[in-house]
């Protein structure tokens, strides 16, 4: 019986962990954060925001939080025929994996992909399939290098209320199936679900509303609203209600904080040579970590 309680009491603590505390939980442990995706990464403001939201909860933790986006990337490996005017073709995102995952070292990575694997065009099964093989394939390589990893929903598509088809219904599908594999073991934060229903709620009250005024690439109201997402995800529902992420951090602090986002975003880049035309590159990690260091008093002066 001392035995049967020393195994049961350890087991019932831990199946009664709420949701958000397992949630918060992945952050222990992890000092280096990877973020793969598309434009909408590599621009960087949610993952900046990210950053910043980071430096708040934990203010006597130090992490590495490296944005590995490349724009125009799928997860799928599809490109369309004349894309950027037949100068190249959209990247696949494992082509660069292995490398990027040895430079980086990641404890735990988000990847958002989806709204070009659709390749803009309606549901066709043969482009599903292949967005559901590339996940598979990212989330099985994740494991290989002994990372966690978080995948995200395709950000909401705007249709701007235009009749006809609407590409937001396809990144609907896609991020369904990717929800579904929940049920695998996979850890999934639902940012499409949430954002739809938050802009769509606001044009009920004003019909033009949008964060996306070329209908794919959020501003920067957008960006906090993914970055709302993934904070609630991470179990603090508190700061998900901030009407902005200046109020995360002061300004002084957020710019220092997207300086160094920066930093290693084009460090990453510089180091595992992406082949896409045009991704920002500069410097080895090593030399970014050094720039980093000189940020931290202005980031964490608080």
């Amino acid at each position: 019986m001392p035995f049967l309680k020393r195994f049961l009491v350890p087991l019932l603590a831990l199946s009664i962990l709420l949701p958000s505390q397992a949630k918060e939980s992945l952050l222990e442990k992890p000092r280096t954060l990877l973020i793969l995706g598309d434009s909408i990464t590599q621009a960087g403001n949610y993952v900046t925001f990210f950053d910043a939201w980071l430096v708040r909860q934990f203010p006597d933790r130090r992490y590495k939080v490296i944005n590995a986006g490349v724009a125009s990337e799928t997860v799928s490996g599809l490109s369309e025929e004349g894309h950027a005017g037949g100068r190249f073709p959209r990247p696949d995102l494992h082509e660069r994996l292995g490398r990027v995952l040895a430079k980086a070292k990641p404890d735990l990575i988000l990847a958002c992909y989806g709204m070009n694997c659709g390749i803009y065009q309606p549901f066709n099964e043969a482009r599903f399939n292949a967005y559901q093989e590339g996940q598979k394939k990212l989330h099985a390589e994740a494991k290989k290098h002994q990372s966690e990893i978080i995948h995200i929903t395709p950000p909401y598509f705007d249709n701007h209320g235009k009749s006809g088809f609407n590409y937001n219904e396809v990144l609907t599908k896609y991020s369904q199936w990717l929800v579904a594999q929940r049920s695998h073991g996979w850890l999934v934060c639902d940012l499409h679900s949430e954002m739809q229903q938050t802009i769509e709620s606001k044009k009920k009250a004003a019909p033009k509303f949008t964060v996306q005024h070329d209908r794919v690439h959020p501003n920067g109201q957008g960006h906090w609203l993914m970055t709302q997402s993934l904070i609630r995800y991470f179990g603090d529902p508190e700061s998900a209600k901030l009407h902005s992420p200046n109020q995360l951090l002061d300004k002084q602090q957020l710019k220092a904080v997207q300086k160094r986002m920066t930093l290693w975003r084009n460090a990453i880049h510089f180091e595992t040579k992406p082949k896409r035309p045009g991704v920002p590159m500069k410097n080895t990690l090593d030399q970014a970590a050094a720039e980093v260091k000189q940020l931290e008093p202005l980031i964490y002066s608080k």
